[in-house]
């Protein structure tokens, strides 16, 4: 099986922590370095939860970098509310006793593109900020780089921020308009591919599906979650993989549920991963992607040029359906066997 390279910056998260645990799964996965962006929590608590989970699942020897703790221009807004105060809903993960590295995530970025040029996927499942900072040392990362898989944006679709914004574009658009703009003339096989709300918030994860991981995890007793429940219920799971992640996706379930959307959670950040993969089959169409700065109810509004009209080079692959079904099938299969070998405690 050819191996994918990959450098991830995320903003762990609940949906980014699947997204973790589905690429430590994955045998094609070679994780080179995790960068921790500021966005659904501060970076610092991001980094510790990127540390928690890698400690978790025995793999202490992967790189945390520490990324900007502001956006390019803004001041940090995070969503406890969404996520839980640590980021990781109800879920609490032992401290880990490691640091982060020495060298931060945007001088991550640019190291492990130039020695390994063309070979290096990066994925990118929270704000743009440390990638946009990376262009700024080596403005040939778009050539540097294999691809990058954005999740973000939302073209024929509500926002999930501001009615035309999604979370991670708007957290920091300064950085995504530099992104997108450096991809701008890109070859065909190097342009970005967008995950936008448009095809995640196709990815409905629902309590039969943390049953299923349960059981291919071999974890007991049975992992059933009810909308019944008592907010705040933990998990009882043998498996502790199973159990720390039960406990962070119910606080997304209730999330979802309180916004009016059902009991189901939003998979955003693990779809990109096997996107990233490319483990599930999934369809694109080539655009010219930018994004409003300036207006007043727009303001990090991703607009998508299919047509050619501005007359500019296409500067993306935006991903327009996939097989939900198809997905989860492989997220259960995956997750649940490299959980199997997680010694119980």
């Amino acid at each position: 099986m050819a191996r994918v390279p990959l450098i991830l910056d995320v903003d762990t998260g609940i949906d980014d922590s699947l997204a973790l645990l589905y690429l430590l799964a994955s045998p094609e996965a070679k994780i080179l370095s995790i960068a921790s962006t500021a966005g659904n929590v501060p970076a610092a608590q991001v980094a510790a939860n990127n540390l928690a989970w890698l400690d978790l699942c025995g793999r202490p020897e992967i790189e945390v970098t520490l990324g900007s703790p502001v956006p390019l221009t803004d001041p940090l807004r995070t969503t406890e509310d969404t996520h839980g105060p640590q980021g990781i809903g109800y879920a609490r993960l032992p401290a880990s006793n490691r640091s982060v590295s020495e060298r931060s995530s945007a001088r991550a970025w640019v190291d492990i593109a130039r020695s390994r040029p063309g070979e290096v996927t990066g994925l990118v499942t929270g704000p743009l900020t440390n990638l946009a900072l990376a262009l700024r040392i080596e403005p040939a990362l778009p050539t540097l780089l294999h691809r990058i898989v954005v999740m973000g944006g939302a073209f024929h679709h509500p926002g999930n921020t501001t009615p035309k914004a999604e979370w991670n574009i708007s957290v920091d658009p300064e950085a995504a308009r530099e992104v997108f703009d450096a991809f701008s003339g890109a070859p065909e096989d190097r342009r970005p591919v967008i995950c936008p709300l448009d095809v995640t918030e196709t990815i409905e994860m629902f309590p039969e599906h943390l049953r299923r991981l349960g059981a291919a995890a071999g974890s007991t007793p049975d992992e059933l979650i009810t909308e019944s429940d008592p907010p705040g219920t933990r998990s009882r799971a043998s498996n502790p993989v199973i159990r720390h992640l039960s406990d962070a996706i119910r606080f997304y379930l209730e999330f979802h549920r309180d916004h009016g959307q059902g009991f189901l959670a939003h998979m955003h950040d693990p779809f990109a991963a096997a996107v990233a993969l490319r483990a599930v089959d999934f369809r694109t169409r080539p655009a010219t992607v930018d994004v409003e700065l300036t207006g007043t109810l727009t303001r990090a509004c991703t607009v998508a040029d299919w047509y050619g009209m501005w007359g500019r080079p296409f500067n993306a692959d935006i991903v327009v359906d996939t097989d939900p079904e198809e997905f989860f099938t492989g997220l259960v299969d995956r997750i649940g066997r490299h959980a199997r070998r997680i010694p119980l405690g």
